[in-house]
């Protein structure tokens, strides 16, 4: 080393990391398209949404509707999806099927590892567009099968999925609220709403809308924020009317909303009403959508907190520094009301020397979600308190 005479500085980082907003407003849309038009026309619609092609639309979702043909779901569902928000959307064009079977299998796809249709298209949209879709959904497409399958892509990408109740047969809207809570009772899938009925467009369209209100919630509030009791923009009606009052747990809404089914309400517009996943009698922790939401939205923040600090020396330093990280964000996550509260914990008995030579520090995090006011109880009582002194007030 050269002699040197004076001060040398060098720059390190060290300490807690500064972390980034984190989004989960990322639709997943599978859809099909069509056009009547020339063969101009459909070379068009094939340029702008390839089949089994995970496709970006980012800011531009009406502008997008009106490249998608005029037939098919990927049309309307756009439509609706821009109604609430113009979020960042992936999309997956597939091929419509001679008959309901062919088209239930194009939508569920296939991979080999290297290429992926229809749904599976959708593990792909983070390597190929930088996204990772969260909000999935597959308007007028989604029966039993499919909804499992996308259920299935969900876990994997740690999303929630938005379907409409099937009457018996699993792929024909249910048309009544018997029909739609037996449907639901195939599910017990925690990353899952079911939602009925349509609205008065038909076609899906309350599940395209539910994809837009979602992200548009995510946007404005926050990811801990359920879906139930915000206003929607372009329903004139519903398929099936549904009884609703506000203290009568026995009408329509109220038995579907007990069975873990959503349902749309009318007052002061039009709404969905329920805040229940799929989730089985084992997790109870999870009956809410934003239970389950906040759990995936930690397990994104997680990585932002480790990722950093992964194949550095593990000293002990670097260990506080990641505690520091992830509890200056869990703080700041109480602040702004979107959690109760969460604490990272390095626990020494779960940290032998063994393991920790191994490179493998275990960290512990517990939090509580924040859960809707969804039943506020009040005692109504009559009393004669108030008139006391009431003849001392005419003098």
């Amino acid at each position: 080393m050269p002699f040197r005479h004076g001060l040398t500085i060098t720059e390190s980082a060290t300490g807690p990391r500064a972390l980034s907003a984190l989004s989960l407003a990322v639709i997943g849309l599978v859809a099909t398209a069509s056009t009547t038009g020339d063969v101009e026309a459909q070379a068009q619609l094939d340029a702008d949404f390839p089949l089994n092609e995970p496709v970006l639309i980012s800011g531009g979702v009406d502008i997008a509707a009106g490249k998608a043909g005029d037939g098919g779901t990927l049309g309307p569902a756009l439509r609706a999806i821009g109604d609430q928000a113009s979020p960042i959307v992936v999309v997956v064009r597939v091929e419509e099927g001679a008959d309901e079977a062919e088209t239930e299998a194009n939508v569920i796809g296939s991979t080999d590892g290297n290429t992926y249709t229809g749904l599976q298209a959708l593990l792909a949209a983070q390597t190929r567009l930088g996204v990772k879709p969260t909000i999935l959904g597959a308007p007028n497409l989604d029966s039993q099968a499919v909804v499992e399958e996308m259920v299935s892509i969900a876990k994997k990408l740690r999303g929630f999925v938005y379907a409409g109740a099937k009457g018996a047969d699993g792929s024909t809207p249910a048309a009544t609220e018997a029909e739609a809570i037996t449907y639901r009772e195939n599910f017990g899938h925690r990353e899952l709403m079911v939602i009925w009925p349509d609205t008065a467009q038909g076609g899906g369209d309350n599940i395209a809308r539910a994809l837009g209100l979602r992200a548009q919630i995510d946007e404005l509030t926050g990811w801990h924020k359920t879906l139930s009791n915000v206003p929607l923009v372009g329903i004139t009606g519903l398929e099936h009317d549904v009884h609703f009052d506000l203290t009568d747990p026995s009408t329509a809404a109220g038995l579907l909303n007990a069975s873990e089914v959503t349902t749309i309400i009318r007052q002061n517009g039009f709404r969905f009403w329920g805040n229940r996943t799929c989730a089985d009698e084992a997790q109870p922790e999870f009956v809410f959508e934003s239970a389950v939401r906040t759990s995936q939205a930690l397990q994104a923040i997680i990585e932002q907190i480790v990722s950093p600090f992964l194949d550095q020396p593990m000293t002990n330093g670097l260990i506080k520094d990641i505690l520091e990280t992830g509890n200056a964000r869990f703080r700041q996550l109480a602040v702004e009301g979107r959690i109760i509260g969460a604490e990272m914990f390095f626990d020494q008995d779960q940290n032998s020397a063994q393991e920790l030579a191994q490179g493998r520090p275990r960290f512990r995090i517990q939090f509580t979600p924040v859960a809707p006011l969804e039943n506020p109880n009040v005692d109504l009582v009559i009393t004669d308190f108030y008139y006391s002194g009431f003849a001392d007030q005419l003098i």
